[in-house]
């Protein structure tokens, strides 16, 4: 996966960024470190599908496209998450 000239540094901020508000956004009461690795993780991704899936050239650093890119790949991450730890959880697994 190749984000161009973004380095990994202001992707781990611009995720926890992105994590909070996303958090904030879905409603979500996943704990300081979670909701952090889900955002740092949703911000990857979402710079990995704008860059390089939808072509948008300005995800190159800490702004604000970047932290709209970042907060919607958060949102999708949390969502998933949500959708699988409420699976296991409905199963009776912890």
């Amino acid at each position: 996966m190749d984000i161009p000239n973004m380095t990994l540094l202001a992707w781990l901020v611009v995720g926890a960024i992105a994590g909070f508000l996303a958090s904030e956004i879905m409603g979500t009461r996943e704990g300081l470190v979670m909701m952090v690795v889900l955002g740092i993780v949703g911000a990857i991704v979402g710079g990995w599908v704008a860059a390089d899936i939808l072509k948008i050239a300005d995800v190159t650093g800490i702004n604000l496209t970047s932290v709209i890119v970042a907060i919607v790949g958060a949102i999708i991450v949390i969502v998933v998450y949500d959708s699988l730890v409420g699976r296991r959880r409905a199963f009776g697994r912890r």
